[in-house]
């Protein structure tokens, strides 16, 4: 999903939102022709009156001059953020099979591509810069193919494996990923017309990357800043995640001095073998103590909080008595992921249904998207550069046509339960969208639950069929809401949204591809899953709904049932006491923080929590700094540390790993 912003994203770069917001254009006047982005305004707060006029103003103050004139996708730029995409894909999919987290990689692909477009044309390989407006193709390529193909692969795909002790063929497994992307980008084509150029919903992350191209362009020293920062957090995070894991692999000689072999020694002298047992003790991970300065305090401390009320207090009470007889985190989990499970499901239904106005407007935009067609368009001008409706008639015909082949295929799923839960996912999407660009946040676990809970319903006891039809909601609503983020940023940028949406489509074929094939060899059995190494809470989170659902509660035993009780009642609780209790909002804990830390280790809770504890320091110290710097720093952190520590993974079990691939 897309990390949540400020409410109010015009404070990231005052001074470029409030240049011309009022300034008049005479009717039909052409913009000046200047590729200069300074000169250029960002219509944040966009623009009044009937949708008819609210496009005209839109074509002529920010698209005439720039999106009609400026070269956008290009060659170059889709093969950058191709290949940018393809590698950012792979730091989702370490971190997503780690701790069951996304991050979104528009932003950070904007910067590195900056960076090394400028280093090319340095050393004399690029000759020319590269446009405003094709940097914001290559960033939705990058974003097509390093966050939205690879999500389910580390929550549904990994509780397939999880509960058949299989993997899907390889040919399936890519050709789920790639339709269901196709699915959802092809869903999302109606939907930006009503939600982005008439309702100008914001799309905070789509702001923001918008503001971050225009600052690369305009303010060449920041731009610098921002560039080098993420290298040096890149850099210092791979040699981090190298000498943690890697020093072994060149020599054991050289295993005790790695950071694992020190903080090893120091927890055994500090816990003791019964608290390393539980997970509680210290672990130096650099990519989650970013993820906490990314993903703020509030999130960070209930991770800590929850983590803690699990192992430190759940765990110890339920072993004392015996209940709980495994003393290590694949065989703990199995007890503790009941009650993080139900908080995270009945908060995120809850928060979802609360959100009734969304989904009301929603469907208002359904009807108004339908009833589009005017005396007027033979006129409009938006006609020509908008995506066509066929594009998403021949994408929706074809994926559904595919998805109910693949579920026959696949599961032996009736070809009427696949067409379903595709005419389910486009409207579960449609909400998903408004969510995401009413408050950046795209509920794609609350998506995937209702799907379950209809199909646990329609098709009671298949439990691949309850996965694999809740992955085509997650997946198609994924991909839908990336889609419109990324033409946010176009939008403001006056970007060619037919155009912007062609290099979205192509980042698809390589973000299937890298994430398909490095899943395959990061995940060659249900073994690594649930382990020290891969906790996959996600999947163990998919995994236990699709379980409950088919066995009932009475098959469960009774520490489990109590844990789904109360973790369903907290979870109630922590969405309604912010509502009674807006001011105090911050310090009650998140929902859905406070039960993904019941489904991985301890350490990483405490991660998450230093680093944003680190980050709020940072900004009420110095805002400045913090805005100049968090995101670059901890996203070049996440990425090289992610990169390496993938490696690392293909270094000590590659020749095994494609051995066992290639062979099956």
């Amino acid at each position: 999903m897309p990390l949540a912003c400020s409410e109010d994203t015009r404070t990231l770069a005052p001074p470029l939102f409030h240049m011309a917001q009022n300034q008049p254009t005479p009717a039909g006047a052409p913009a000046p022709v200047n590729d200069n982005a300074a000169d250029h305004p960002i219509f944040v707060d966009g623009f009044k009156g009937t949708p008819a006029e609210i496009e005209r103003q839109w074509y002529e103050k920010v698209y005439l001059g720039r999106g009609d004139r400026m070269p956008q996708l290009t060659l170059r730029a889709v093969m950058m953020g191709t290949v940018l995409g393809g590698i950012l894909s792979l730091t989702n999919l370490y971190v997503g099979l780690k701790a069951g987290w996304a991050f979104g990689v528009a932003i950070t692909a904007c910067i590195v591509s900056f960076t090394t477009w400028n280093l090319l044309r340095r050393i004399g390989i690029a000759r020319s810069p590269m446009t405003i407006l094709e940097n914001n193709c290559m960033q939705s390529t990058a974003s097509a193919a390093g966050y939205s193909t690879g999500g389910t692969l580390v929550s549904a795909f990994s509780a397939y494996i999880m509960l058949n002790n299989q993997s899907l063929p390889f040919w399936q497994m890519l050709a789920w990923v790639f339709i269901l992307a196709v699915l959802g980008v092809t869903m999302a084509i109606p939907m930006k017309r009503q939600m982005i150029n008439t309702e100008q919903l914001r799309f905070p992350t789509g702001i923001a990357a918008a503001v971050t191209l225009r600052t690369l362009y305009s303010e060449g020293k920041k731009a610098v800043n921002s560039a080098r920062a993420l290298t040096i957090g890149g850099v210092a995070a791979a040699v981090s995640q190298f000498w943690s894991d890697g020093l072994p692999l060149v020599s054991a000689k050289l295993a005790p001095f790695g950071l694992g072999a020190i903080f090893g020694k120091l927890n055994a002298a500090t816990f003791g073998s019964a608290w390393i047992g539980r997970t509680v003790f210290f672990h130096w991970d650099p990519i989650f103590i970013a993820g906490g300065a990314l993903m703020g305090l509030r999130a960070g401390a209930s991770m800590l909080l929850g983590g803690t009320l699990c192992w430190v207090v759940f765990v110890p009470i339920m072993q004392a008595n015996g209940t709980i007889t495994g003393t290590g985190f694949r065989d703990i989990v199995q007890w503790t992921l009941w009650g993080g499970v139900s908080c995270m499901v009945t908060s995120g239904l809850l928060s979802f249904f609360m959100q009734w106005r969304s989904i009301v407007a929603a469907m208002g935009s359904l009807r108004k998207m339908v009833a589009r067609k005017d005396a007027t368009a033979a006129v409009d001008p938006l006609a020509a550069i908008e995506t066509p409706m066929s594009w998403f008639f021949i994408g929706q015909s074809l994926s559904l046509v595919a998805v109910c082949w693949l579920g026959k295929v696949s599961f032996g799923m009736p070809y009427w339960q696949s067409a379903l839960a595709v005419i389910i996912t486009f409207f579960l999407a449609l909400v998903a969208c408004r969510v995401t660009g009413e408050t950046d946040t795209t509920p794609i676990g609350p998506m995937g639950k209702v799907t379950q809970l209809l199909f646990g319903a329609i098709s009671p006891g298949n439990m691949n069929v309850n996965l694999m039809s809740a992955n085509i909601t997650a997946s198609a609503a994924t991909s839908s809401a990336d889609l419109l983020t990324d033409l946010k940023s176009g939008y403001l940028l006056g970007a060619n949204p037919r155009k912007q949406f062609l290099a979205q489509f192509a980042g698809i074929f390589m973000g299937t591809a890298a994430t398909v094939l490095a899943f395959r060899v990061l995940v060659p059995d249900a073994s690594v899953l649930g382990t020290d190494q891969f906790p996959a809470p996600a999947a163990q989170t998919w995994r236990a709904v699709a379980v409950a659902l088919s066995r009932g509660m009475e098959a469960l035993e009774p520490v489990k049932v109590w844990s789904i009780v109360i973790g369903g009642l907290l979870g109630i609780v922590l969405v309604v006491l912010p509502k009674w209790l807006p001011k105090q909002k911050e310090w009650i804990p998140s929902p859905a923080a406070f039960g993904m830390a019941w489904t991985f280790h301890w350490y990483y809770g405490m991660l998450f929590c230093l680093g944003s504890v680190i980050g709020r320091i940072v900004e009420k110290r110095n805002p400045a700094l913090s805005e100049a710097y968090t995101w670059p720093v901890a996203s070049g952190i996440v990425a090289g540390g992610s990169l390496m520590g993938v490696l690392l993974v293909f270094w000590e079990n590659g020749p095994e790993m494609l051995k066992t691939f290639f062979g099956g």
